[in-house]
């Protein structure tokens, strides 16, 4: 996903069929020459050096501009948080701009194709059968611009794998220029099934890469059902097993909805019985976006009424010695003895409080809830008062 949506600016001096261009943002006036041909220049002030490509305007600096000669792109104050060295997509053929990588977030991800193979109830980006692959030469080029101090990016979808080839090139590129960064990937896993993909991969030999894979039952029909794909927890499966054959990180993600919590100690069972050699397990609160909405009687339960069923699943895990996480719900919709697996998950850019959360005393260690969780929230939200995580 992107981390901003485009938003329309004005373009002065650009040439308007430009279709897009991806540059990344200085601050620095003393910037070394051979860098300043990739990257705009963020006026800030008086001082506006010559030799970039481009230059950011936003409206408080405007009248700083008259002399330059280079295109412009006038900003609105909504992007007043643009800083040195994040990236971004210029588009003047459609006069946008679009956010496409923070320096200073943590939660940096790249949509990679918005096609899939399954159809997820709970979907949060609906997949389209769009030709979109050009959204890969995009990424190998912000990930030539990306910091190397970055501390991990990752790669949605859509399923990122039916890029084939190309996905395997977009992580060899991961691992050549950024060679410190974690790179993480949401992927159904189906597609490793084919123990000569999952070699491709593995044969990078990427030194942090984990793939997010989601579990939805210990139940092969039911997992089926939720992603409406037959066979596909067989071959979720298969592909689990390829992917650990050549050494490739694995994250369970386990989706928690009406159709899943009912079983979960039973899933957790299963993972301990089946999967044992996994990274990581990770049991996520909904997220209220895409097909959710349209299938929210559905899927939505109150996270206070599966309260045991989530610490149960927890301790079942961490009994095996397997890590385990809770991500995505609040404290205060938890038992305490499952505290100590929650995690502040919630990307930056989508978090939020409520009115209830002002006074509560692990508000800082607490996940908070999705912007889009206004759709339905549940009763039993309140302060926590006196307490710590321990």
């Amino acid at each position: 996903m992107i981390i901003l949506g485009s938003r329309h600016v004005k373009y002065f001096n650009a040439p308007s069929d430009l279709d897009r261009v991806v540059i990344r943002v200085s601050t620095d006036v003393h910037r070394p020459r051979p860098l300043r041909s990739r990257e705009a220049f963020l006026i800030t002030g008086n001082d506006v050096p010559d030799g970039f490509s481009w230059y950011l305007a936003l409206p408080g600096v405007r009248s700083f501009v008259d002399s330059i000669k280079k295109p412009i792109v006038f900003i609105p104050d909504e992007f007043n948080y643009l800083n040195d060295g994040d990236v971004v997509r210029l588009a003047p053929k459609r006069g946008e701009l679009q956010t496409l990588y923070r320096r200073s977030s943590f939660h940096n991800s790249f949509l990679l194709t918005e096609r899939c193979n399954n159809y997820c109830l709970m979907c949060s980006q609906p997949p389209r059968n769009v030709d979109d692959e050009w959204l890969v030469d995009e990424i190998l080029e912000a990930i030539t611009l990306i910091d190397i101090e970055t501390r991990e990016i990752g790669f949605t979808g859509g399923e990122p794998t039916l890029l084939e080839g190309r996905f395997i090139e977009l992580v060899q590129a991961c691992k050549s220029y950024l060679p410190s960064t974690a790179l993480h990937v949401l992927t159904n896993g189906r597609r490793f099934s084919d123990l000569s993909f999952s070699q491709a991969l593995g044969d990078v030999k990427h030194h942090d890469l984990m793939l997010g894979i989601p579990i939805y039952s210990d139940i092969a029909h039911l997992h089926d059902y939720v992603v409406q794909a037959d066979g596909a927890f067989d071959e979720t499966i298969r592909g689990i097993l390829n992917l650990k054959k050549y050494n490739v990180k694995v994250e369970l993600r386990i989706v928690l909805h009406k159709l899943t919590v009912d079983r979960l100690p039973e899933i957790a069972e299963f993972i301990v019985r089946n999967l044992l050699f996994v990274d990581h397990v990770a049991l996520m609160g909904l997220e209220i976006m895409g097909f959710t909405r349209a299938n929210l009687d559905k899927l939505w339960v109150d996270p206070y009424e599966y309260r045991s069923q989530l610490r149960e699943a927890a301790l079942v895990l961490d009994r095996a010695r397997m890590r385990v996480s809770i991500y995505n719900t609040p404290l205060c919709l938890m038992e305490t003895e499952a505290w100590r697996f929650a995690r502040r998950s919630i990307s930056d850019w989508k978090q939020q409080y409520v009115t209830e959360c002002e006074s509560c005393s692990v508000r800082n260690e607490c996940s908070g809830f999705f912007v889009s969780s206004g759709y339905r929230r549940s009763n039993y939200i309140r302060p926590i008062i006196n307490q710590t995580l321990g």
